[in-house]
């Protein structure tokens, strides 16, 4: 989702763009990837690959999300130091920070505690990328960025009924209640959790943004060892709200339930922005103006999603 969002702004740049599908790259395969790198000599890379997942797929799954994130990320990250490559942008999550962060966000509340048990081992390999591209900075001396963005929506979603995050799960179950006249929907936890929402074309903008930055600025910025910087909206609302929009978007009229036996995850992660901000960039897309859109993509795609 990220990647391509971020492909579909950067086509408007003079700039020679080269990906590369799942079946011709394997990013968990070392030597696959020292190969592509080695073939084609970047000067940039958007490190935006990553096995993600809502609270079920991390929860059934920590092994999978450990053990592929920290391959992706090491071999890219690595082999782009080999070969020279001048910046690299690696997209992380706001899921590093711990669960009784202070609300908003900062950037400093890194490993200041424990973090949410339900995305652990994801949270430990994001936490990981961002000390790896700061490490080989402090080493190599090079140009390694890292942002972190909120909860991300969007074309190109997983829809998954189970494994996807919480917007699309959303549309998916609101959309199939309305085509099949369920009188009711039931859905995960209270509903009372709040959660900050980025639509991926702001998203992929921002990380064009700071990717171009002039070094002196970014660094003006941020500190050798803390150098992340977190990507939202600023604003968040409670899951229950969501839920009600989309159930307003899809026309849904029957009832919601809650299913309160279900975990919540963590009451509240918003991000703080502030050091955004300072750098020249805001988010643009209201989440009732993404979620229309996204509904309607998801609408336009029903035979891709079905594959």
């Amino acid at each position: 989702m990220v990647g391509s969002a971020i492909c579909r702004q950067l086509k408007g740049h003079e700039i020679e763009l080269i990906t590369a599908t799942r079946s011709e790259l394997d990013l968990t395969d070392q030597q696959q990837v020292k190969d592509f790198f080695a073939y084609h000599k970047f000067n940039q890379v958007y490190l935006a690959a990553a096995k993600v997942g809502g609270i079920d797929a991390n929860r059934s799954y920590p092994a999978d999300f450990i053990y592929q994130n920290l391959m992706i990320q090491n071999n890219i990250i690595h082999s782009s130091h080999e070969n020279n490559v001048i910046k690299l942008l690696f997209l992380g999550s706001s899921c590093i920070y711990p669960k009784l962060s202070d609300q908003p966000m900062k950037e400093e509340s890194l490993l200041s505690g424990y973090l949410e048990s339900t995305n652990e081992p994801y949270a430990i390999a994001k936490i990981a990328g961002i000390k790896t591209c700061e490490s080989y900075n402090r080493q190599f001396n090079r140009d390694y960025r890292c942002v972190m963005p909120t909860n991300l929506y969007g074309p190109n979603d997983n829809f998954h009924e189970s494994n996807s995050h919480v917007l699309p799960s959303l549309i998916r179950k609101f959309h199939e209640a309305k085509s099949n006249d369920y009188p009711s929907v039931t859905l995960w936890g209270s509903g009372k959790p709040f959660r900050e929402f980025l639509h991926v074309d702001d998203m992929a903008e921002a990380s064009i943004y700071i990717m171009n930055l002039e070094e002196d600025i970014y660094k003006k910025h941020t500190q050798q060892m803390m150098s992340h910087i977190n990507v939202g909206s600023g604003n968040d609302c409670t899951i229950k709200e969501a839920a009600e929009i989309i159930a307003n978007i899809t026309k849904y009229r029957g009832e919601i339930i809650w299913d309160t036996s279900m975990p919540d995850g963590t009451y509240r992660k918003l991000m703080d922005v502030t050091r955004l901000e300072k750098l020249g960039w805001s988010s643009k897309i209201s989440l009732a103006e993404g979620l229309h859109s996204t509904y309607k993509w998801f609408l336009q795609n029903q035979e891709i999603l079905r594959r």
